[in-house]
């Protein structure tokens, strides 16, 4: 009578140890899927937000009425509200008569520092859960399978006789949690380079535009008027 070796009854049949390592990778790979699919959508909404504001930014509107309309939007793309910190920090500067052009764009700069370090993290939330699941699980994957190959072993020690029929099924169980733990750290390590590539570009974009909006401001702190 041949014996069932489909994963459902391998898993059915392996030890509680290995059981238990086996619900812990699915549970894993379930919530970087959950990671994946989230960062995936949220980088898309990042990258077109950023890239409406640049267009909007550089059609020559007023500063002013642009920085009036950013203010009253609390949700909107980390370029704006990059934006919104260093042109808020300029006029408080300009407001309390501050006459050096060096202090007005530091004090901007300082704020749109801290604003970009802010939308960094924010980019990067999750990344970390990504990186330790692509690097961890196929460990712990393969933790399980020594725990089972030890376990099937054990039991083999108490039989007269050992044929390929009586060790393949405890083998066999053993290694599905091998596969189970590369079932989770494949498609993690893939989005995490993937992810990180993305936020590499996007750190460009909010650098470039600061050091841009920057030589803006200082021509504006540098004219008689301080005009924005």
């Amino acid at each position: 009578m041949s014996q069932d070796l489909s994963i459902f009854a391998l898993v059915a049949q392996a030890s509680l140890i290995v059981q238990l390592v086996m619900a812990a990778l699915l549970a894993v790979s379930v919530a970087s899927w959950s990671v994946i699919f989230t960062k995936f959508f949220a980088l898309g909404r990042i990258k077109r937000a950023n890239e409406a504001f640049e267009q909007d930014f550089w059609s020559g509107r007023n500063l002013n009425e642009l920085y009036q309309g950013v203010a009253n939007r609390p949700q909107g793309a980390p370029l704006e509200r990059i934006f919104a910190s260093g042109m808020r920090e300029f006029l408080k500067l300009r407001e309390r008569r501050v006459t050096d052009p060096g202090a007005m764009l530091d004090g901007a700069r300082r704020a749109m520092r801290a604003s970009y370090q802010r939308e960094l993290d924010a980019l990067e939330s999750h990344l970390s859960f990504l990186a330790s699941v692509g690097s961890v699980s196929p460990y712990v994957g393969l933790f399980g399978t020594v725990w089972g190959i030890m376990h099937a072993f054990v039991g083999l020690s108490n039989l007269q006789q050992v044929t390929l029929a009586t060790v393949a099924p405890g083998i066999a169980e053993a290694l599905v949690a091998t596969a189970i733990g590369l079932f989770a750290a494949i498609p993690a390590v893939i989005a995490y380079n993937r992810f990180a590539r993305q936020i590499d570009r996007s750190a460009i974009t909010l650098e470039t535009f600061i050091e841009e909006f920057s030589n803006i401001l200082q021509r504006n702190a540098a004219s008689p008027a301080g005009q924005a």
